[in-house]
């Protein structure tokens, strides 16, 4: 996780999870949706919401998984940076978009913007047949005793979002703040009937999560405890949470809050 973040991690006992990229498909504008199925799921702790994983993605046809540290801590990261450049993965964070436990089966979204970073580009390949790694890290959602909820992210963030909006109670209220670069890269996000889903649109020159901050300003807050969600770029999770304490009285531990990357 970002250091911009109070997200605790739970690890989980399965370690080192293989798996097959056996669909890809271009879902709109920005995202790729990559399928990954094999029996190392079979054990998959399956939590929903906005659960994430470390995702070990090849370089080369020689990558290995099978030295990784089956625990994605600072002892496990050293280890990896020890591990020989020429087979040694490249591991990024990712949410579990959907999992199908009878088939096997983890759905993984990815932002693809050109050639913009590693892991979206090699998804935009559209890697079928491709071998990858997962290590299970647990949910940044807390779900607490709160009277409404608020989710607030970037595409980054959207299938997080997604995956919560999902999971809430069905009598759940609330809103849920998205924003794009693209309209057209909206998802159906199962949300209940009283949670309000505001996607908001930036204007090509306008800092990732400005517009979505500005939305939050004038957002007319429903009564009682909020139970709250950021993620994103580092500048919009952290500004979300610092508006909810400093300027809507949110106390602070009702802030769940993390940088999935940072802007520049």
């Amino acid at each position: 996780m970002a250091a911009s973040s109070n997200i605790v991690v739970t690890h989980a006992e399965t370690g080192v999870v293989t798996a097959e990229v056996v669909n890809a498909v271009r879902i709109s504008p920005n995202f790729v949706r990559l399928t990954l199925a094999g029996d190392g799921l079979r054990a998959w702790r399956h939590l929903g919401f906005d659960q994430w994983f470390r995702l070990a993605v090849p370089t080369s046809d020689d990558t290995r998984f099978d030295n990784l540290a089956d625990t994605f801590d600072m002892a496990g990261y050293l280890r990896y940076l020890t591990l020989p450049r020429a087979t040694r993965p490249v591991i990024r964070n990712y949410t579990v978009r959907a999992f199908r436990a009878d088939d096997l089966e983890l759905d993984v979204d990815f932002v693809v913007h050109a050639d913009d970073g590693v892991a979206g580009p090699w998804a935009g390949r559209l890697p079928v047949g491709a071998s990858v790694g997962l290590i299970d890290q647990g949910c940044g959602y807390r779900d607490v005793d709160a009277d409404w909820t608020l989710l607030v992210g970037d595409e980054s963030a959207l299938p997080a979002v997604a995956g919560i909006l999902r999971d809430l109670p069905r009598d759940a209220r609330g809103h849920a703040l998205v924003e794009l670069g693209d309209l057209d890269d909206r998802q159906h996000v199962g949300a209940p009937e009283g949670v309000d889903v505001h996607w908001i649109v930036r204007e090509p020159d306008a800092p990732v999560g400005r517009t979505a901050l500005e939305h939050l300003r004038e957002l007319a807050f429903p009564e009682g405890r909020v139970n709250a969600f950021a993620a994103g770029e580092s500048k919009l999770a952290t500004g979300v949470r610092r508006h909810l304490v400093n300027e809507r009285g949110v106390a602070k531990g009702d802030v769940a809050f993390c940088g999935y990357w940072r802007a520049g």
